[in-house]
């Protein structure tokens, strides 16, 4: 009796390591003996919905790669279903969005992957938030990429635990700092020791053992194998022994083990005694970041083609979905929110239109097929989206739009798509053409005027507008630009040599007041003494740069040379303070104020607190 109530107490004690949960089950395993399992008390199901960033679906060996080692993700496909034709978005941001509300990500606002493009907006509902009122836990470990504050961050968006990182890709994925909020306090930056992904399933399973006694949403969208390519050795060390290349091998590392950390989740329900009332889901982002292994189908991350969209979609769920069940039917991450709530019972959000539909009775019952539809895809990364890159697919075909004209492919015939039938099948290019542009018409009703920073609110008492959210006027090509062209997250703005131009980006003071502005700012010896100026209409606050900073870069332990930008040191400096009025949306603008400039000014952000 002492000793249960020993193993008892020491199972409940919580440790707040650098700002996330671990639970100790050390003393268990030093005396041999296995916790009991917990009785689930609700008939709600549990889910977990785990995805990965950039895994295309040859990354896995159940879809035909002898090169890569996945024994959990094969044993999900083994133990419950997997689909052969699962369809996301080309890109991150989009993906998610789409995953998370059950419609369209044009619908949502999301059409990119930076400038603000990947915001989603704050009225939308949730799959987060719709459990989260059936009385479900609900927190979100890794990856968010749909907005970085309040409202439409994760704790805005329905999730009462945030651990990971809200922009599109992180700088280093060992020891580094990450994100760490709660429905409760703010959220804050906290240090991790570890690798990236191992840390991310630390906390997750920290929140499936706090939640055991009632029902749960995990997400867990890691960040592997998205770049910048780093793994620990005995992970690279196993793929560069095949003569792969660097950047193959590493991804096959982050595969490995992602699939490691995957098998640590699917062993604690195991051992909590949740396995039977958990829904488990695996599914990727996007195509592959990289031309290798893909099943013979074109295209990859960023494509319109099949190779860029296809990806993996496992559902395991003990005693209702039968094992070993392969479902050939079209379906899409806009079906998954639909699904989830037909497994648990739960009725979907009223006032917004879903574009999915269950997959649940395909799931249950082999016998039943999906029904033959249409499935659209846009990729443009624009400020306002315009329909000249698109794709359809239906159970036949896929009709590709690049520019001015479509592309058809028979898929039946020519799945890796060779050859252009268009000038063959006119008609079905004018049907399936004529479906999209209706389709975007109606999903795109609601524009795509820029998303806002939200000023003010109580749960982002402190929001740094990033560099890579800003827009370049007059234009990146006179004399102010990103260090990498496209402005990828954690980018900056450098050689800004033009006195007309300017950064600008989309804010909505919701309180008024006075707020402290400060620069975090690289500067050399040539722009001391060059004014800088911060305004918000006729609010303005203005200073001078007053002392070099050459931050240091940071060591990174990249296999392969990045593309995108290297993390360095950053210095802050205080601009002064901002009377600023609640009311409709507007724009906060920073000037170099000099007749002439040299180069050597670069700038990572722009901090904003509300003073005291």
């Amino acid at each position: 009796m002492r000793l249960t109530c020993l193993l008892q107490s020491i199972r409940s004690v919580v440790l707040n390591v650098t700002g996330y949960v671990l639970v100790l089950f050390l003393l268990p395993g030093l005396l041999g003996v296995r916790p009991a399992p917990a009785q689930p008390v609700q008939t709600l199901p549990n889910i977990v919905l785990i995805l990965t960033d950039d895994q295309g679906w040859g990354d896995v060996f159940t879809h035909g790669n002898p090169l890569v080692h996945t024994p959990t993700l094969d044993r999900l496909a083994r133990e419950g279903a997997r689909f052969e034709r699962f369809y996301v978005d080309p890109v991150c941001a989009p993906t998610r969005a789409a995953l998370l509300t059950g419609r369209y990500a044009l619908r949502t606002g999301v059409h990119g992957v930076t400038r603000g493009y990947e915001t989603m907006r704050a009225g939308e509902v949730t799959l987060a938030e719709t459990l989260r009122q059936a009385g479900y836990a609900t927190g979100i470990f890794g990856k968010w990429h749909n907005g970085a504050y309040y409202p439409n961050d994760p704790i805005g968006q329905g999730f009462d635990v945030f651990f990971g990182f809200a922009a599109g890709h992180w700088n280093n994925y060992f020891d580094t700092d990450l994100v760490y909020g709660t429905s409760e306090a703010a959220a804050r930056m906290a240090p991790t020791r570890g690798y990236i992904t191992d840390v991310l399933t630390d906390s997750a399973l920290a929140f499936i053992e706090r939640n055991r006694s009632r029902p749960f949403f995990a997400y867990v969208p890691y960040n592997a194998p998205h770049s910048p390519f780093q793994v620990p050795d005995a992970y690279y060390d196993r793929y560069a022994a095949m003569n792969l290349d660097g950047p193959t091998a590493t991804v096959y590392g982050m595969v490995e083990n992602l699939d490691d950390n995957i098998a640590r989740i699917l062993d604690r329900l195991d051992r909590l005694g949740l396995e039977e009332n958990t829904i488990v889901l695996f599914l990727t982002d996007n195509g592959p970041n990289g031309d290798r292994y893909n099943g013979a189908m074109r295209g990859r991350k960023g494509s319109l083609y099949e190779g860029g969209v296809r990806v993996p979609l496992f559902v395991r769920w003990p005693g209702v979905v039968p094992a070993n069940e392969v479902i050939s039917g079209t379906a899409a991450h806009i079906d998954v929110l639909p699904t989830l709530l037909d497994f648990a019972g739960i009725r979907r959000p009223r006032h917004v239109p879903l574009d999915g539909i269950s997959l649940a009775p395909s799931l249950r019952e082999p016998a039943t097929e999906l029904p033959d539809r249409l499935v659209f895809t846009y990729w443009g990364h624009t400020d306002a989206p315009e329909p000249n890159r698109a794709s359809v697919r239906s159970p036949r075909w896929r009709a590709v739009r690049m520019g001015e004209t479509w592309e058809l492919y028979d898929m039946a015939v020519d799945p890796s798509q060779h050859a252009d039938v268009a000038a063959l099948y006119p008609d079905v290019v004018d049907s399936l053409a004529s479906a999209y542009a209706r389709w975007f018409r109606e999903v795109t009703r609601s524009g795509f005027d820029p998303i806002p920073t939200e000023l003010g609110r109580p749960e982002s008492p402190e929001v740094l507008l990033r560099a890579p959210e800003a827009f370049l006027r007059p234009d990146t090509r006179s004399g102010i630009r990103y260090v990498v062209e496209a402005g990828w997250a954690n980018d900056w703005v450098t050689e800004w040599t033009n006195p007309d131009a300017y950064a600008e980006w989309p804010i909505q003071v919701v309180e008024s007041g006075k707020y402290d502005v400060g620069l975090l700012y690289n500067a050399s010896e040539a722009v001391v003494g060059v004014g800088v100026q911060v305004a918000v209409g006729d609010s303005r606050a203005e200073t001078k740069i007053d002392r070099v900073f050459q931050g240091a870069a940071i060591p990174s332990p990249d296999r392969v040379k990045r593309q995108e930008v290297y993390e360095r040191e950053w210095a802050e400096m205080p601009v002064g303070a901002l009377n600023l009025q609640a009311g409709e949306p507007t724009w906060l603008r920073v000037r170099l104020l000099a007749d002439t400039l040299p180069a050597g000014f670069e700038l990572k952000g722009v901090r904003i607190r509300r003073a005291p």
